[in-house]
C-alpha cells in the first residue's frame, strides 16, 4: 500500500465510528472472528482499545492485520484502523492508482 492510499483511507476512517472493542481478555479468537465478519462486511474498519487492555497497541494491531490478512491503516492514540479489499464490486473502496515504477 503506497503512502497516497494510506493518507486517502486516513480520510475516510476519520468519519467511521469504531465497531469492536479490545478489552482486557486482548485478543481472543472470537474477536478475531469478529474482526474477519467486519472487515468483510465493511473493508475499513476502526476498532476501539479500551484502558483495561494491557497489550501493546502496535503489537494488537500487527496480530489482528496478520490473523485476518489485512493492512494496518494507522495507530492513533487508543484507536486501530485496518483496511482489508472486498471482494463485492458494488461495495469495494476504490484507493488512487499506486505509481507504475
Amino acid at each position: 500500500m503506497t503512502s497516497k492510499q494510506r493518507a486517502y483511507l486516513k480520510g475516510l476512517a476519520m468519519n467511521i465510528d469504531p465497531v469492536l472493542q479490545i478489552g482486557k481478555s486482548s485478543l481472543t479468537p472470537e474477536l478475531t472472528a469478529a474482526v474477519q465478519e467486519a472487515l468483510d462486511a465493511r473493508e475499513l474498519i476502526k476498532i476501539n482499545i479500551l484502558q483495561n487492555c494491557l497489550d501493546d497497541r502496535m503489537q494488537l494491531a500487527d496480530m489482528l492485520a496478520e490473523r485476518t490478512h489485512s493492512e494496518v491503516v494507522q495507530v492513533i492514540g487508543k484507536k486501530i484502523v485496518l483496511y482489508k479489499e472486498g471482494k463485492d464490486d458494488k461495495k469495494k473502496i476504490v484507493l488512487p492508482p499506486a505509481k507504475a515504477k
